[in-house]
């Protein structure tokens, strides 16, 4: 992440420029991929105004404060390009988690535990299963090679998914 500072109307002090370094640090927790900050002091008239220009791969984000101490100006700032980053970080991550819900090629495989009461049942674990496109035989075939007893793949002839279960030596196909 490269730091830009850019004083106008007055002389940058190394200790607001190490103020304003520790502080764009802190903007890396919350989003990963900055690329670069740029910051603008400006001191007009006795008023200390802070400009914080991000750009992050495919954003540009953009804070702007103005207070009477250049210290609590830049705290300003920063705070309001957390918000900024907080917002646009579960934009993204909610993003990318919709667009896996709504892959037609996943599926999610629950596996269940009897408990000693019939109508309770504790769940054991959660995957996701990717259904690969085959022909039953080609499920019976590879479900043979395979350790687990049930194997879900998506069926060729009738473009659904089907779940394939091995029992001893028979097997059965449950297609919905």
């Amino acid at each position: 992440m490269q730091i830009t500072i850019t004083a106008r109307h007055f002389d940058l002090t190394n200790a607001i420029r190490d103020y304003i370094e520790q502080s764009c640090e802190k903007l890396s927790r919350y989003f990963d991929h900055i690329i670069s900050i740029h910051v603008i002091l400006t001191l007009e008239n006795m008023r200390n105004h802070v400009e914080l220009n991000l750009h992050a791969s495919k954003f540009n984000l953009q804070s702007e404060s103005e207070e009477m101490d250049m210290y609590i100006a830049v705290e300003s700032a920063i705070e309001k390009m957390e918000v900024q980053l907080k917002k646009l970080k579960d934009k993204v991550t909610d993003h990318q988690k919709k667009s896996i819900r709504k892959n037609p090629d996943f599926f999610y495989d629950n596996t269940f535990e009897r408990a000693l009461e019939p109508e309770r049942k504790r769940m054991i674990k959660t995957k996701r299963v990717q259904a690969e496109p085959m022909s039953v035989s080609d499920a019976i075939d590879s479900l043979d090679s395979k350790k687990t007893p049930y194997m879900i793949f998506k069926n060729l002839e009738t473009d659904r998914v089907n779940v394939l279960v091995k029992k001893g030596d028979l097997f059965k196909l449950i297609e919905p």
